[in-house]
């Protein structure tokens, strides 16, 4: 749901793709083959042109080494752009993942354009729908017989699992041998993770780790590896991020990290001593800094706190390091090795404040506030508030983006909040969302309206979200039209039943499992709105959106106009999950007349 810029560069090449042309070129090590995806088929070319064909039963619903939309979108992430198959080290052997969407229901994408307009067929696994199932292939390139310039279907070798189990599987591994595929599962319901070496030669399979979590478990990321084991970042434990390390085998398992650690991400292992690197929001809760663990479980903190830290860079044998540092007032600058210049801090702009308020638990929550040039207490001022409000996800971080100055410029506050489920109190926080995705948000993002109402300075309040936030916007203007004047949902889900399984599912279960948490619909709260115009309430979205379809917005719709409600209405045409181009150019012109209209007159 957070991916909305690479939503815009991805899916429509992507999903063409699959139909229409080879992609997803992925080369040996050694630069010997070649392999593709074409037409739900995986090929495979060698440095002197010749094909072989790995499989042949590729169609719109049978996808070899091309990623179901589910998996695209949730699992890999766009950036992989549906790519889902993994050359082993010693360029040998392919491994692949083979997807049926054959009982995945079909969401149609229309598009008006052209005398007949064209429909975009999906296969999109709504809350509670049929998932792909997934089939794990191995081809031995040295071994496989090939005839007619096809590989024999006997000489694929599959994984041994049961395919029409429910259940995910993640981002996959070679081990260094080239022998052994690791393959990380989880249920449908996401509780439980397990990770298990495979045999590329059989398909067998062995569990060498097995985690489970009162609410739900997110993938790993970023692993790293050494000849022994591999290190990881997991948070079922101590209610933070940790860095583990597991062996091959299994056998060992150890935590490496204590601490309030978030947003951590593993950078580089020292081949020499075994130093760790990573990223964590450690010392801060709104910034990120370069550390260093040793062997003993040390952590020194390689780059000054004080700044957020940002594309590290570290070469495989870790001889130098580099970086760009940055907080909310101090410009991007390049830091190496220790050494750096730190920009003055502008003195032109109208500069954000990192704040804290507490939640009603005593939680601390973090919002960032751009308070107009020459501002004046004496006065009244709007307030803009920007919001998010997924699980996980924060918006307020003390790093450097060059502040807009449009609200400055026009007299207006400008607040972009987080809440407790932002993360920036680890799990205390994120697990407030389970099985119920909006009422700790809603609940917080009042609390920090209901601060700004106790300042002398404040007059109105406007609300904005795009995606999660647009869900959480509309929500706030249904039911609190006494704390919000005005607001902009953009791309929001109005539904969870209509949204996809693996993100909704994560967090709320399933449908059967937790039938109430699905009941509450942002479609039945339009009867708390009041809808004479005395509050505004915008909606946009993009009608091509693949990733929350314009159905939620025309439900939403629907629902406004059959209870005598008055708001307002931007669609655009083939836009997806965020507006570029002239769409974006035409988006922030016509939100700006929206807020002069409704929040500063």
């Amino acid at each position: 749901m957070k991916k909305i810029l690479l939503t815009l560069l991805l899916a429509v090449p992507a999903m063409l793709c699959a139909q229409e042309k080879e992609c997803n070129f992925r080369w040996t090590a050694d630069s010997s083959y070649c392999a593709y995806n074409l037409r739900g088929d995986l090929y495979v070319k060698d440095r002197a042109g010749k094909v072989t064909r790995i499989t042949t039963d590729g169609s719109d619903v049978i996808l070899n080494g091309y990623a179901s939309w589910v998996y695209f979108e949730e699992i890999f992430g766009r950036p992989h752009d549906y790519c889902s198959f993994w050359w082993s080290p010693d360029g040998k052997k392919l491994a692949f993942y083979r997807y049926d969407d054959s009982e995945v229901p079909m969401f149609p994408i229309y598009s008006p354009f052209g005398q007949d307009g064209t429909l975009r067929r999906t296969h999109y696994p709504k809350a509670g729908e049929k998932n792909p199932e997934v089939r794990i292939g191995f081809v031995d390139l040295s071994k496989a017989r090939v005839r007619n310039g096809t590989v024999r279907p006997r000489d694929i070798v599959w994984a041994d699992f049961d395919p029409t189990a429910d259940q995910y599987f993640g981002i996959p591994f070679w081990g260094a041998d080239s022998r052994h595929f690791y393959v990380g599962r989880e249920p449908r319901i996401q509780n439980t993770y397990d990770l298990y070496e495979v045999s590329s030669a059989d398909g067998s399979k062995r569990a060498i780790y097995h985690e489970t979590y009162k609410t739900w478990l997110d993938w790993p990321d970023d692993m790293l590896f050494s000849d022994t084991g591999l290190y990881m970042v997991r948070a079922f434990e101590t209610g933070w991020e940790q860095i583990y390390f597991l062996s091959y085998d299994g056998k060992v398992f150890r935590r490496l990290t204590d601490g309030e650690n978030w947003n951590t991400r593993l950078i580089r292992r020292d081949p020499s001593n075994g130093d760790i690197y990573f990223t964590s929001q450690r010392d801060s809760r709104v910034r990120q800094s370069l550390y260093r663990l040793s062997p003993d479980s040390n952590v020194v903190a390689v780059t000054d706190p004080a700044y957020n830290v940002d594309r590290v860079s570290i070469p495989e044998d870790c001889s130098s390091i580099s970086a760009v540092l940055s907080n909310a007032r101090t410009p991007n600058f390049k830091w190496k090795d220790g050494e750096c210049d730190i920009p003055a801090v502008p003195d032109t702009l109208a500069m954000p404040e990192i704040i804290g308020i507490q939640a009603e638990d005593g939680q601390t929550m973090y919002g960032s506030i751009i308070y107009p040039l020459g501002f004046d207490p004496a006065k009244k001022y709007p307030v803009h508030i920007e919001i998010y409000g997924g699980p996980g996800t924060q918006y307020v971080q003390d790093r450097w983006r060059k502040p807009n100055q449009w609200w400055s410029e026009n007299g207006i506050i400008h607040l972009t909040a987080d809440v407790r489920v932002s993360g920036h109190t680890g799990r205390a926080g994120t697990d407030l969302d389970h099985k119920d995705l909006t009422t700790s948000a809603i609940k917080d993002f009042c609390t920090w309206a209901e601060w700004l109402r106790s300042l002398p300075y404040v007059s109105k309040i406007g609300v904005e979200g795009f995606s999660f936030g647009g869900t959480n916007t509309a929500l706030l203007l249904l039911d609190h039209s006494d704390l919000f004047c005005c607001g902009i949902a953009g791309g929001g889900v109005y539904d969870w039943m209509l949204y996809d399984s693996h993100y909704t599912e994560r967090f709320m279960s399933t449908p059967e499992d937790n039938p109430e948490g699905y009941a509450d619909k942002v479609l039945d709260h339009v009867k708390n709105y009041p809808g004479d115009g005395s509050v505004m309430l915008r909606l946009t979205h993009g009608t091509g959106d693949d990733n929350v379809h314009f159905q939620n917005t025309l439900q939403l719709v629907d629902a406004l106009q059959r209870a005598g409600k008055q708001f307002e209405l931007m669609i655009y045409p083939d836009g997806m999950h965020g507006y570029r181009g002239a769409q974006g150019v035409h988006s922030w012109e016509s939100d700006k007349l929206f807020w002069l209209k409704y929040l500063k007159n």
